[in-house]
């Protein structure tokens, strides 16, 4: 196994907090096999790269040699979890999940070890708990504590209604890390509360407390909007590999070392060596290539990664206008839509200073012809193709 200390270094990369540092160190430095909790509601059968940074963490514990357990909440996703919503979150019913839950189990093999990786279900437990183990698990935790949360407070001030089973659910996923004895559970950044939760009762419980590691929600390919299918803005991990790869090719320049360090199982030696290799003069698009390779061939294999790259490039090469370009309908105010506003919107840029860059830079063509003024503003009624750089391109409609 690695050192603590390296050990450490790697599982900080691309997280938000560790809570507490100093306990996560003490655990490793242990040298004993730690019990790491995942959770998932199966709420949606799909999953995309965004959603696989936590499950790369995940990966990472593995390669460290810890104990894995994927943990399908098929009683909690009964429930619904509640974070975020401004609304009472429809329960799923018991085949829903349980159908969303195979499918799950057979996406997240593409990235854990099947042979390290435990798969268990809290219905195991929250089935059996019954009515009066659920009273005097709820007589642990105070209403006032509970309304602490983000969600549930604004919805309590704002009058909006707080279903009774919503207010069991951090209980729910709480108890599961006190039945597992985790050492470490992870989640998203707006899943903290509801880890806080499980530290919290595995103390009643007698038990260490877990230490809770939260991961940022990875932006999308705009790198603007968190990645979400709805916002059409993610790259699914079952995807062809032609369009997985060229989905990844659109990031920004910035967004690729977010992408690195969120999604790639290079070291921190090597992202720092390919960093100085962009500082010493290399081309940021080679390097993105690497970034590219590395994830098509983790959810399809090596050849396919080669294939989509030298696809990639004959498509392109020369400046080759693709016959796929996406699509997009505008809305212009009275006096039209800044270039830089609708770069942005069309997801060419990430913002509107970088689309002014670019435009500085020389590197956004409307129909092919150079765009040099930054002021300019495409008019209700307008149809073209807006690029930047050589590979980004967009069918604009301003109505």
């Amino acid at each position: 196994m690695t050192d603590a200390k390296q050990a450490l270094e790697l599982i900080s990369r691309g997280t938000d907090e560790i809570i507490k540092v100093e306990d996560l160190q003490k655990k490793l430095e242990s040298g004993r096999t730690l019990r790491i909790k995942v959770g998932f509601d199966p709420t949606a059968p799909d999953l995309h790269i965004g959603h696989t940074v936590i499950i790369n963490k995940m990966r990472q514990f593995q390669d460290l040699g810890h104990e894995v357990t994927f943990l399908i909440g098929d009683f909690t996703g009964m429930i619904g979890d509640p974070t975020g919503k401004n609304v009472t979150r429809k329960p799923l019913t018991k085949e829903q999940v349980l159908e969303n839950a195979e499918t799950y189990a057979t996406q997240v093999f593409k990235v854990l070890d099947r042979e390290k990786t435990k798969i268990r279900f809290n219905s195991e437990w929250m089935s059996a708990l019954g009515s009066e183990g659920m009273i005097r698990l709820a007589a642990k935790y105070t209403l006032a504590r509970m309304l602490e949360r983000d969600d549930f407070e604004n919805r309590y001030r704002s009058g909006q209604p707080i279903g009774m089973h919503e207010l069991l659910y951090p209980l729910a996923q709480g108890y599961d890390s006190v039945m597992l004895k985790s050492d470490v559970e992870m989640g998203g950044t707006d899943q903290k509360f509801n880890l806080l939760v499980g530290r919290q009762l595995q103390q009643q419980y007698g038990q260490e407390p877990q230490v809770i590691i939260t991961l940022p929600l990875l932006e999308g390919l705009d790198g603007v909007q968190k990645m979400s299918k709805s916002l059409d803005n993610y790259v699914g991990i079952t995807e062809a590999p032609d369009d997985m790869f060229g989905k990844l090719m659109s990031i920004s320049d910035e967004m690729m070392w977010r992408y690195f360090d969120l999604l790639s199982f290079k070291s921190n030696d090597e992202l720092a060596a390919l960093k100085q290799r962009v500082a010493d003069g290399a081309n940021p698009r080679d390097i993105k290539f690497l970034l590219c390779e590395e994830i098509v061939e983790r959810f399809h294999d090596r050849e396919a990664a080669e294939k989509a790259r030298e696809t990639f490039i004959a498509r392109f090469r020369g400046g080759a206008m693709p016959d796929d370009i996406p699509e997009k309908t505008l809305r212009a105010g009275d006096g039209g839509i800044g270039i830089a506003n609708a770069l942005t919107q069309c997801g060419l840029t990430s913002s509107n200073s970088e689309a002014f860059r670019m435009i500085k830079q020389g590197g956004v063509r409307i129909d092919g012809d150079k765009v040099s003024d930054r002021s300019l503003h495409l008019q209700s009624g307008f149809n073209g193709i807006l690029q930047v750089g050589k590979l980004k391109f967009c069918k604009a409609n301003v109505e």
